[in-house]
This record gives C-alpha cells, sequence and structure tokens, in this order.
C-alpha cells in the first residue's frame, strides 16, 4: 500500500514538473540499477524540488533522508513516513543527534538490506552556491555499517549525483541532472574492519571528490559571476567550433564537460596567471555595459552580425501577428494563475534555495483553484460543452504564451540590432570589434590552458 501512494504521489509531480521546467536532461540513468541496495549521494542547491525531480526520474521508489525538523507537523510526518522517508537529525536541529539518529541510520540498514533506494544529501543543507560543500560523514557511515552487517556481500551501488539549474529561481528554465560511476567500495570495506573512522573519513572525501565531478563545480563563490559570464559569452562558440571541426552535431557535445572545462581553465588562470584572468574579467565587464547602454544582449548582436535581412524580419512578423491572438487569450486567461505564484513565493521564501519551491507549491494551488472556478462559470453560463473546451485551452494556451513571448522577445531584440546598425552604425562596428577581441583573447587563453595541462 504504502509503494502504491508513492507512485501515485511520483505520477502527480511528474505532471507539475515537467510544466515547471522547460527541459530536464539527464545524463548515464542507466548507472541506477534496475533493482539491488543503491545510495544516491545528491548536492542540494534547491530545496524541495531537487527531491522531486530526482525522484521523477528514477522509477524505483527512493527512500529519502530528511531533516527531522519536517515531522514535528503530525500530518505531514504521517504522509512522510507513508511514502518512505526517514527522519534523520541535524547538529544544528539538536544536540545529541548522535543518540536520535540511532534509529534513522537502522532504517537506513533495513531498507538497504530489502534492496532499496536511498536519497541522501550529504552537504546537510541547501546552499545557492554553484558548488558542493564540505559534506557531512552519514552516508559513508551507512553505507560502510551496512556492508560490514553483510560481510561485505550485500553489493551496494553509492551513485554520486548532481543537479545543476540553469536559472534556479525562474519557471519553465532547464536543469541537468548528471549520474556518476558507483564508487568503489573494496578498499574503504577492508579497513573498516581495523579503522572504522579512518575508513569513513576515506570515503567521505572520495564522495566529496565524485560529487564535485558531477556538477561545474566553482571552488571559490567570488569567481561564480566570472564563470557565468564566460559561459554566456563563450559556450556556444565553443559548441559551434567542436561541431565544425569534429563533424559532431549539438546533442553529441555533452554541455557538463563543456562547462567543467571552463570552470578548470578559470581555476587555473585564478592560480597561475591571474594578471591574465582579471584582464579578461575587466573587458568582460567593459563589454557588458556597453551591451546595456545600447539595450542588447550578446545572443541577438552575435546573431545578427550588423545585417539586415528584410525578408527574415517580415516572416518573423508574420509569424508574430497570426499568434498574437492565441497569445492575447493565453495572456488574458492565465494572467491571474500565473502572476499569483510569483507574487507570492518571494513573500514566503525565507532564502534564495525556498524561492522555486514555494513557486511551484503555489502553483500546484493556484493553477487547479483558478482553471477549475474559470471552467465552472464558463460550463453554467454556456453549457457544458464550452465549459470543457475553454477548460481544456486554459493550460495549453498558458504554455504557448509563455512560448510565445520568449519568441517575441528574441524578434524585438534582432530588429534592434539592425536598426542600430543603421541609425549608430560607428557604435555597433566597435562593439562587434570589442567582442571579436574578447573572443580572440578567450580562445588564446584556451589554447594556452590545454597546452600547459595537457587537457584534452
Amino acid at each position: 500500500m504504502a509503494d502504491a501512494l508513492y507512485f501515485v504521489v511520483r505520477a502527480f509531480v511528474q505532471g507539475w514538473i515537467w510544466i515547471f521546467f522547460r527541459r530536464i536532461q539527464v545524463r548515464h540513468l542507466e548507472r541506477v540499477p534496475p533493482r539491488g541496495p543503491v545510495v544516491l549521494a545528491v548536492n542540494h542547491p534547491n530545496n524541495l524540488i531537487d527531491t522531486l525531480i530526482i525522484g521523477t526520474i528514477i522509477h524505483r521508489k527512493i527512500h529519502y533522508l530528511a531533516t527531522a525538523t519536517l515531522f514535528r507537523n503530525p500530518f505531514l510526518a504521517a504522509f512522510l513516513r507513508s511514502v518512505g522517508v526517514i527522519p534523520i537529525h541535524r547538529r544544528q536541529d539538536a544536540a545529541d543527534t548522535a543518540e536520535r539518529n540511532v534509529t534513522a541510520f537502522e532504517a537506513c540498514y533495513h531498507a538497504l538490506d530489502a534492496g532499496a533506494v536511498i536519497g541522501i544529501y550529504p552537504e546537510g543543507t541547501t546552499h545557492a552556491e554553484q558548488r558542493v560543500q564540505r559534506i557531512k560523514t552519514g552516508a559513508a557511515r551507512i553505507v560502510l555499517e551496512a556492508e560490514a552487517r553483510r560481510d561485505g556481500r550485500l553489493g551496494i551501488r553509492l551513485i554520486p549525483v548532481g543537479l545543476t539549474f540553469s536559472a534556479r529561481k525562474s519557471f519553465r528554465s532547464a536543469v541537468l541532472i548528471s549520474f556518476g560511476d558507483p564508487l568503489d567500495l573494496t578498499a574503504h570495506l577492508a579497513r573498516y574492519a581495523s579503522a572504522p573512522m579512518e575508513a569513513v573519513e576515506q570515503l567521505t572525501e572520495a564522495i566529496q571528490v565524485a560529487m564535485r565531478a558531477q556538477i561545474p563545480h566553482v571552488e571559490r563563490p567570488d569567481l561564480t559571476s566570472l564563470v557565468r559570464d564566460v559561459e554566456a559569452l563563450y559556450k556556444g562558440d565553443l559548441i559551434r567550433v567542436l561541431m565544425a571541426s569534429r563533424g559532431l552535431t549539438s546533442r553529441e557535445i555533452d554541455p557538463l564537460r563543456l562547462s567543467q572545462k571552463i570552470v578548470a581553465a578559470i581555476h587555473y588562470y585564478d592560480t597561475h596567471d591571474p594578471e591574465r584572468l582579471l584582464s579578461i574579467r575587466r573587458r568582460l565587464d567593459r563589454y557588458e555595459i556597453a551591451l546595456r547602454m545600447l539595450r542588447l544582449r550578446d545572443g541577438a548582436l552575435h546573431q545578427e552580425r550588423g545585417t539586415w535581412t528584410l525578408r527574415r524580419h517580415l516572416w518573423s512578423a508574420l509569424l508574430g501577428l497570426l499568434g498574437f491572438p492565441l497569445f492575447l487569450y493565453g495572456e488574458v486567461m492565465n494572467f491571474l494563475p500565473y502572476s499569483l505564484p510569483r507574487f507570492l513565493s518571494r513573500r514566503l521564501a525565507r532564502k534564495e534555495t525556498d524561492y522555486a519551491t514555494a513557486k511551484l507549491l503555489v502553483i500546484v494551488v493556484v493553477l487547479p483553484l483558478f482553471y477549475g472556478l474559470q471552467t465552472w462559470l464558463v460550463w453554467r453560463v454556456f453549457g457544458r460543452a464550452v465549459g470543457l473546451l475553454y477548460g481544456a485551452s486554459l493550460p495549453l494556451s498558458g504554455l504557448f504564451a509563455l512560448r510565445y513571448w520568449a519568441e517575441i522577445r528574441g524578434m524585438i531584440r534582432s530588429p534592434r540590432v539592425s536598426y542600430l546598425n543603421l541609425t549608430r552604425r560607428q557604435m555597433v562596428a566597435s562593439l562587434l570589434k570589442e567582442r571579436e577581441q574578447l573572443i580572440a583573447e578567450l580562445d588564446a587563453a584556451r589554447e594556452d590552458f590545454l597546452l600547459a595541462t595537457r587537457e584534452p
């Protein structure tokens, strides 16, 4: 019965996750076996959203470890236990965590004995940094003790998992989930028999390294903005270079590995040539300031290349006109259901990592409520057939309005470059030259980094 409830909840959540995110990209899901004991060690950038995403893409039931503070409400506690959540006491929540967590660890051993999947956030808390913070020893202790109780024959797969969000707080953003290779536990189990604390520390360090390998891990938070700016400007150019030089398609290029190479290069220059990194940062800042002065974005400037193609703009304008009535319908009908979650989530979220979770939970309540009320009113006035047709049109027209508006913004930016190229040609030419020089500097830095580190 408990398993049935879990999969009913999972099916419900899956639909909302599909609505909330524009794209969910998964790397190496095949590394999670269809049966047998598994421990997932996951980074934790986005609160409850992390749990929901992992749960929807893995077809097996996952027993998550969650902070015991969630179990203070008796109704929530009953629901969480019914779907297999195991309460764990964190040091910041209680002083005697070791004694209180005996029951939690026993529940984990029992679940692994039964061949279950356990989901753990070893960092112990959510955070907004693009990095894996120093992790706790709980995951290593659970895995080693569970195996030791079965003389190392349990066969636990300890799998690091990385979550990377393109825009953590945004509706209809993208997320990348990466599953690493299972960690080899042989040496750690052998050491655990004679020196358990040392084995736990060593396995914890191995988990830390493996988790970092599944995200673009930025060692220092102050480098995060530079990584973001370089990716925004240069990653597209790198993809085009790889496609042209190696004959690859965009699907064959690993975005995670590309981001990790950019981060590795920035870390390298931060250590070995900080002056060069400072020069790149200053040039990026000047370029961004110039773009803001002209109210442009790099993508539009790069795509347009300073040329004005009448046929393409007329075709875009025609598509825009044809889609405008449906966009207007979707915008009007969905204005309150879409605006209210944004308004409420800003007031409910206590920190940045709560924002997306608050927005999703509000959407789950607000959208059915508004759609149901609107459909009922139309049903009462115009009859059942019109009411059902109207109700079906609400979510479809809302998604169309979102996509249409994104396309329209892109269409507006492109002609603006052409307009500026006619009215302020010298300034646009100077900006394009600045971009070319910046790309050339990044190209040179890339080549020197690959040469110095012998990276592929």
